[in-house]
C-alpha cells in the first residue's frame, strides 16, 4: 500500500527539484542579460544632431554654389539644433556615450569645417589680388580656423567634469561660426562683396582661431549648482529684447551680439587682470628745498 504513495511522493520531489532549477537557470539568465551592453542608440536627441549636421553640410553646399547669405543662414540653424539636442537629451534621460561623441563630430562639421570653407570662398579667396603669398595666407587662415575648432572641441571633452560650468575656456565654437556667420550675412545684406571686405574677413577668421584655443574664459550662462536653470526676471526681458532684435534687425543684430560675446572675454580678463594688480608702494618723499 505504500508503494504508490511512495512513488506519488517521489515524482513531486523531482518535479520540485525540476521546478527549482528551471526557476535558478531563468534567473541565472536575466542577470546575464543584464550586465551586457543594450544595443543600439536614442532616437530623439541624435535625430536632432543630424539635423545640425546636415545644416553644416548643407552650408558647405549653399557656398560651392555662390549662396553665401543662405549658407550663414544654415550655419546659425545648425547652432539652434546644436543648443537643443543636448537639453532634450537631459530631460528624456537619454544620455549616451554615443550622443556625446557624435555631436562632438556634428560641431567639428557644423562650427569648424563649415564657417571656414564659406569664409574662404566667400573673401578668403580673392586675397591672391594682393599678391602669391596674400592668397596663399587666405587658404591658410581657413585651414587655421577649422583645426583650432578642432583642437577646441578636443580640450573640451578632455575637461568635462573639470572645470567651472559657469565659464568655458576659450571662446565655444558656435559662438565662432557666429562671429564668422554674422559678419558675412551682415556684409551680404549690406550689399558688400567679399572681395571688398576681404582683408577685414582674414583680421576676422584669424580673431575666431585665435580666440577658440585660448585660455580667455567667456560666460557660458549655464550655471553650477542645483538653481543652475532659475535666471533672474530682468534676464527673461533682455531675452525678449534680442529676440526682437534679431527679428527686426536679423543679420546687423546677430553681428552685435557676436561681436560683443567675442569681446566680453578679453575684456574681462584685462578688468581682471587690473582689479588684481597690486599697487606698487610709493616711494620716499623728496627732500624739501
Amino acid at each position: 500500500m505504500l508503494g504508490p504513495l511512495v512513488s506519488t511522493w517521489r515524482a513531486a520531489a523531482q518535479g520540485s527539484v525540476k521546478l527549482v532549477r528551471g526557476v535558478h537557470h531563468e534567473i541565472r539568465m536575466t542577470t546575464i542579460n543584464a550586465d551586457k551592453p543594450r544595443r543600439g542608440i536614442y532616437l530623439l536627441p541624435n535625430l536632432i544632431t543630424t539635423g545640425a549636421l546636415l545644416s553644416g553640410y548643407y552650408a558647405i553646399v549653399s557656398a560651392i554654389g555662390g549662396h553665401f547669405g543662405t549658407a550663414a543662414m544654415a550655419v546659425f540653424v545648425a547652432g539652434v539644433l546644436d543648443g537643443m539636442d543636448g537639453r532634450i537629451a537631459r530631460l528624456t534621460n537619454t544620455q549616451s556615450e554615443f550622443g556625446v561623441q557624435y555631436d562632438s563630430l556634428s560641431d567639428l562639421v557644423s562650427f569648424g569645417l563649415a564657417p571656414a570653407l564659406v569664409m574662404y570662398m566667400w573673401a578668403l579667396q580673392s586675397l591672391h589680388e594682393f599678391g602669391p603669398v596674400m592668397g596663399k595666407l587666405g587658404w591658410a587662415a581657413s585651414f587655421l580656423y577649422a583645426a583650432c575648432a578642432a583642437l577646441r572641441l578636443a580640450r573640451f571633452n578632455a575637461q568635462v567634469g573639470q572645470v567651472d560650468k559657469r565659464y568655458f575656456i576659450g571662446l565655444a565654437s558656435p559662438a565662432a561660426a557666429g562671429l564668422l556667420m554674422s559678419f558675412v550675412w551682415a556684409c551680404r545684406e549690406y550689399g558688400l562683396d567679399g572681395r571688398d571686405v576681404a582683408l577685414v574677413a582674414l583680421v576676422v577668421t584669424l580673431s575666431g582661431a585665435g580666440l577658440m584655443v585660448s585660455r580667455v574664459r567667456f560666460v557660458s550662462f549655464k550655471g553650477g549648482g542645483p538653481d543652475s536653470d532659475r535666471v533672474p526676471f530682468l534676464a527673461i526681458l533682455v531675452a525678449i529684447l534680442v529676440f526682437v532684435a534679431i527679428a527686426v534687425l536679423r543679420a546687423y543684430a546677430l553681428l552685435a551680439i557676436a561681436f560683443g560675446y567675442a569681446a566680453s572675454g578679453p575684456l574681462m580678463a584685462l578688468f581682471r587682470r587690473r582689479r588684481i594688480e597690486p599697487v606698487p608702494p610709493a616711494g620716499p618723499a623728496p627732500p624739501a628745498g
